[in-house]
């Protein structure tokens, strides 16, 4: 309940709601005045509010951890993570290449050639967004 109540503080917030309309957003959408007294049903129907109204709530937990790799791939694993971190995305956005380009579930478990089609696809984007020059 804790992470459905903590769901539609940030909803009220990214959506920019002042008091007054969340207040009267909750009454008709649950009959309340205040999240505490939501139950859990109620405050689903809030979120599912709360995103027909435009709210996109963001991956809880699942951003990706970073991999451990071999020592024999520690310098391009290291090259491929700097990648990422100038695109701002997530280890877990090349865990999802490396299952579509090589129906690997973890960039962890490439071969090293994979890793470097995996780089080279990356630098591709970059290039193509404006992050990369040769």
């Amino acid at each position: 309940m804790r992470n459905l109540l903590a769901q539609i503080h940030i909803a009220k917030k990214e959506l920019g709601m002042d008091d007054a309309t969340y207040r009267a957003m909750l009454h008709s959408v649950a009959g309340v005045t205040s999240a505490k007294d939501l139950s859990v049903a109620a405050a689903a129907k809030v979120i599912a509010n709360c995103k027909r109204l435009g709210w996109q709530p963001k991956a809880a937990g699942k951003a990706g951890r970073k991999p451990a790799p071999a020592r024999h791939k520690a310098r391009l694993m290291a090259k491929i993570e700097a990648m990422l971190a100038t695109a701002g995305r997530p280890w877990a956005y090349a865990d999802t290449m490396a299952a579509r380009m090589f129906q690997v579930e973890k960039v962890d478990w490439l071969a090293y050639e994979q890793l470097e089609k995996l780089m080279k696809a990356l630098i591709v984007d970059a290039t193509r967004q404006g992050r990369y020059e040769r």
